[in-house]
């Protein structure tokens, strides 16, 4: 037997998760003094975290050889009237929305099971289902990136336990219709999956859609409106009978102490949500009617552009060269050669992507 042999099959089959190009490796790369070096390619908040976060880190610093509560109950409270829902129907999980798709992939995947993907979307969904056992079933979007609702009924099988939905989506930015989403749950005996990473940014949450329907998860994050990308903290909205279950396969003290604290706190600064709020309202606005190729109306804090006739890995070298990080979207399965995602900068740095797409 060899060495990979040990390793699963369905895990062995995966393509690795591609993360947006970081500044050290730019720099590095095209030697570039990385403090002239400007990132949009993660979706990462260029305000960077709440002042209020930031203390509530240092002031936790010196506590670290202790173990948080094991259900990060204070965070979970906080969220709960940030939400104005139910503690029973929140968790808060680790590491990010990461650590929480992992749990609930371990605690529903059975090996020969089904989940659906709408796609061009978010991979790691697919990385999660298919590490615990599952197929995934692949459904393209319309051509304007809108689910196809007959096309996902159509794959719907015996075996599908998962439908994930990311709104506003990841990376065409565009929501799914709480219509929509609500046919589907009465359709669908399984789980559908939404994820709001970037729902702040837009409109239409589904959240209180758990109080209605028992089969549906509403996925969020720290890493975009509150700045924390670093510290990987996410949370979940989902009926208090799957919460109770989830707990059970939920790894113990998944929520750092310094996390705890800074949920907390950057959940309480109004005004940092405020102006990161409307810094990407205003930036996609502007960046939506200055860059000179086709660019799809958004809901997130980033927009889609099709270069083409150009192809998307030459216009990006090109940003690059120039000290600037964009998203080439060819790793996203069914989004062509021709599409780069832009994060929303501050005016100064969108101003500079929007030059750099002019030289191109």
């Amino acid at each position: 037997m060899s060495r990979l042999e040990l390793i699963d099959e369905n895990i062995r089959t995966i393509s690795e998760y591609v993360p947006g190009r970081s500044i050290e490796d730019t720099a590095k790369k095209y030697g570039l003094d990385p403090a002239t070096i400007i990132k949009l390619g993660s979706n990462e908040n260029p305000l960077g975290p709440s002042p209020k976060a930031v203390e509530a880190i240092l002031e936790s610093a010196g506590k670290v050889n202790l173990y948080p509560s094991a259900d990060a109950g204070e965070l979970v409270e906080a969220l709960s009237k940030y939400l104005s829902l139910p503690v029973s129907n929140i968790c808060a999980a680790g590491p990010g929305m990461d650590g929480l798709l992992d749990n609930l992939m371990r605690l529903i995947i059975q090996k020969g099971d089904e989940v659906i993907l709408p796609i061009p979307t978010f991979s790691y969904y697919e990385i999660a289902a298919r590490a615990n056992g599952a197929s995934v079933i692949y459904v393209k979007r319309k051509e304007d990136f809108t689910i196809d609702l007959d096309a996902i009924g159509t794959a719907v099988s015996s075996r599908t336990k998962v439908i994930f939905l990311c709104s506003p989506n990841n990376p065409s930015g565009n929501i799914v219709h709480e219509s929509d989403i609500r046919m589907l749950l009465r359709s669908f005996q399984g789980l559908v999956f939404v994820d709001e990473a970037y729902i702040e940014f837009g409109e239409h949450s589904v959240a209180n859609l758990v109080m209605e329907y028992d089969n549906l998860v509403v996925g969020r994050t720290f890493s975009k409106l509150f700045g924390l990308a670093g510290l990987r903290l996410g949370y979940a909205i989902m009926p208090s009978w799957l919460k109770k279950e989830y707990m059970k396969i939920a790894t113990p003290f998944n929520v750092s102490l310094p996390a705890l604290k800074a949920g907390v706190a950057a959940i309480s600064d109004e005004q940092h949500i405020e102006k990161s709020i409307a810094m990407v309202r205003e930036g996609r606005k502007y960046l939506q009617e200055h860059i000179p190729f086709k660019v799809y109306d958004s809901m997130a804090n980033f927009v889609l552009v099709d270069v083409s006739p150009l192809n998307a890995s030459d216009v990006c070298e090109m940003l690059l060269k120039r000290g600037i990080i964009v998203r080439d979207c060819r790793s996203f399965k069914g989004a062509g050669n021709s599409l780069i995602r832009v994060t929303v900068g501050t005016q100064e740095q969108n101003e500079c992507v929007v030059e750099a797409f002019r030289s191109v």
